[in-house]
């Protein structure tokens, strides 16, 4: 019991990640819930519902994981579905939101 400390920073990593990932997932579902359908298709990208789906599906299972201390493949995937959106999709969507020759 001599290193139980490393147990306990491990496990305090672990929660701040979880709600690192969980603070992304939000944030993409909030972005995602007020940008307008045919703001996707005039970017070229998946449907709205498509992208509602999957960022909703993140953002519920990284707050389930950081109250119930949750799988970190798990968080994984709520981070990389999240960074896609906000990294790909929110872009391309803004920029349609602006309109033309307002770059």
């Amino acid at each position: 019991m001599e290193h139980a400390w490393v147990f306990l920073l491990v496990r305090w990593i672990d929660l701040v990640l979880a709600a690192v990932v969980a603070g992304l997932a939000v944030w993409a579902l909030i972005d995602c819930l007020t940008r307008s359908p045919v703001q996707f298709q005039r970017a070229f990208k998946r449907t709205k519902g498509f992208w509602l789906a999957l960022t909703a599906g993140a953002a519920v299972f990284s707050v389930l994981g950081v109250l119930g201390g949750g799988s970190l493949l798990i968080a994984l995937i709520a981070a990389t579905i999240a960074g896609v959106y906000l990294a790909d999709v929110r872009p391309a969507v803004s920029l349609e939101s602006k309109g033309p020759g307002s770059w």
